[in-house]
């Protein structure tokens, strides 16, 4: 049955997200494969291909989620075509994360879709809603670590290894600073719905700003400290050892010298 929620055009996956999946497809068997003359830039390819895939498929679960829970207008607006260019805040859910990644290193949260919550009927579906996109990265950051924590590198390429840690160590750092419960963030979103009217109505002026607030206080050397340092540890419990992570970082940012020890 074809109706206003399931017209084909509006779940048809978007070129550009194909496209993107196509780099990071011909960069991954680059890097795995030593074909690169620049190992580096070709890790850095597949890597920056694969966040921004990981990028779009978050807000997609979330559209998704919201699709299910009540909100029917998600695919007139393009969320169900995995479309980097159809979501409302493009800058702040695929521009500013991937800069982040390129500048700093982190898996910057991005901002979310616009779901219209008066549609949605039920405390759990708009926490759900929320949760969503942050469990994808969880997911991509469990399938990123599988061969560690399965012992499965026998025959893996060193510079693939060095990628798919760092892609992790982006993963992990996304899923913990989105499921803050901070305003602005889908931590919020998934307590919001459980605070009373009272509360909502005092957090709801300092929503634009917890974004930025986050971002303000990473560069605290003490919480920038404390907040590495446990996502190092959560990836040593998945079986990836910081020095593989750090020199996944290096080799990332191939326009930087690599020390001895990372190169390949």
């Amino acid at each position: 049955m074809t109706t206003a929620t399931t017209r084909h055009h509006e779940r048809r996956i978007s070129p550009v997200f194909l496209a993107i999946v196509a780099v990071m497809g011909v960069t991954g068997w680059a890097v795995w494969t030593d074909f690169a003359a620049l190992p580096g830039l070709a890790v850095f390819l597949f890597v920056t291909s694969a966040w921004v895939v990981s990028l779009c498929l978050h807000e997609y679960a979330h559209a998704r989620t919201a699709l299910h829970s009540g909100d029917i207008t998600v695919g007139a607006k393009g969320y169900l075509t995995l479309n980097p260019l159809a979501y409302t805040h493009a800058v702040l859910s695929i521009v500013l994360p991937v800069l982040f990644v390129i500048m700093g290193g982190i898996g910057l949260p991005g901002g979310a879709v616009y779901i219209e919550r008066g549609r949605v009927r039920g405390r759990w579906k708009h926490s759900l809603i929320s949760a969503a996109g942050p469990l994808t990265n969880v997911l991509f950051a469990v399938v990123c670590t599988a061969p560690f924590w399965l012992g499965a590198l026998d025959g893996v390429p060193t510079a693939f290894v060095y990628a798919l840690a760092f892609l992790a160590f982006l993963q992990v750092t996304a899923a913990l600073l989105n499921f803050l419960p901070v305003p602005g963030l889908d931590g919020y979103g998934v307590v919001e719905p459980w605070l009373s009217y009272r509360v909502k109505r005092q957090v709801e002026p300092f929503a634009p700003y917890g974004f930025f607030v986050v971002i303000a206080l990473l560069f605290v050397p003490a919480v920038n400290t404390a907040f590495f340092d446990g996502v190092d540890a959560l990836l040593r419990v998945l079986g990836v050892p910081e020095i593989t992570r750090f020199c996944g970082s290096r080799l990332f940012r191939f326009w930087e010298d690599a020390p001895e020890f990372c190169r390949v």
